[in-house]
């Protein structure tokens, strides 16, 4: 799945595998793990060192649950099992994962098909560790296999209207866990926190009475900012072709499929998603990555409590109506 980046200084670069704890100050709690193919970060505040570290346990379990759930590179989660079976019958999945789905296709509808989790069907047969991509026939033939509106929802089951068709709901799936680590932390009495899964965040009040500085990855030039934004309790996730990619032919194969070619999407460097919940900002992001700036804020600026940026395949900036360009004048 897809990579996203914001810039965080967490954990030394040794500790990679093993996760990260520090306490940088009494009150402050920060805690990493690799899991759901990220890295996965927690800040939080609290006067209570036992509760601070029961409360980032809890986050941890739940997202550890959450992956063995709906990774579809585990072969015993509920993702695998639909996508070995849903073509040949109606797969009865859990609630939890019923509703997402569901709510992947509301965003398919929303996107006009810019987000679709069957891009799978195409999407599976690139590795961008061994720098392989399907040939023009083989997308030729399984293009017809991406199509969100192929997904038959019934009683909580699941069936793919036609064979070849998988699904991945890596344009959503760390959104919706940064969602579940919120409601864990609010549960646990946190007033103030940071959850991160790779570039899907979602800040839980402010910093001690300052907002939170949150980093924008430059798409070109690595450990580079390209902007920085105040934020206080709200979601925040960044989609770009920067992180797992490979060149071939000059050309950048990256991650984000776009779903109308069965190849690696070609509007934009990267886009950014301000709005109330993570799940949304991370399959808005997704959306409006492959739409470009020009479709992209056209939809965007028609969504409430919705903001976006986005670098351009030129490397132009573009906010969306509710936002003001820094670089005008006020």
């Amino acid at each position: 799945m897809l990579r996203k980046s914001l810039i965080f200084g967490y954990c030394l670069p040794f500790l990679v595998t093993a996760g990260c704890i520090s306490q940088t100050h009494a009150d402050w709690l920060k805690q990493s793990q690799d899991l759901m193919g990220t890295r996965v970060n927690i800040e939080l505040w609290s006067n209570k060192p036992d509760q601070a570290s029961n409360c980032s346990d809890r986050v941890f379990t739940e997202m550890h649950r959450i992956d063995a759930l709906m990774s579809p590179y585990k072969t015993d989660s509920e993702i695998s099992a639909i996508n070995r079976q849903a073509a040949q019958q109606a797969v009865p999945v859990s609630a939890e994962l019923f509703r997402l789905i569901r709510k992947s296709i509301q965003f398919s509808d929303l996107s006009a098909g810019a987000f679709d989790i069957t891009f799978a069907s195409i999407g599976f047969q690139y590795n961008y560790r061994t720098h392989k991509k399907p040939d023009e026939k083989t997308i030729n033939q399984q293009l017809k296999t991406i199509n969100y509106k192929n997904l038959v929802l019934h009683n909580q089951t699941i069936k793919f209207a036609m064979p070849g068709m998988s699904i991945d709901l890596g344009g959503i799936a760390k959104g919706y866990a940064v969602d579940r680590a919120i409601d864990i932390l609010q549960q646990c009495g946190i007033t103030q926190a940071l959850v991160s899964a790779g570039g899907d965040s979602r800040l839980l009040g402010d910093k001690q009475g300052r907002p939170w500085m949150i980093g924008i990855q430059h798409p070109r030039k690595k450990q580079a900012i390209a902007l920085s934004i105040p934020l206080s309790h709200t979601a925040i996730s960044t989609s770009g072709d920067y992180e797992r990619f490979f060149i071939s032919d000059k050309k950048r194969i990256h991650h984000i499929i776009n779903p109308q070619t069965g190849k690696s999407a070609t509007n934009s460097w990267s886009a950014t998603v301000i709005g109330p919940d993570a799940t949304s900002t991370d399959a808005l992001s997704t959306s409006l990555f492959i739409l470009g700036a020009k479709k992209g804020l056209e939809l965007i600026n028609t969504l409430d409590n919705m903001d976006a940026i986005i670098i351009d395949a030129n490397g132009e900036i573009f906010y969306s109506s509710g936002l003001e360009n820094p670089a005008e004048p006020g």
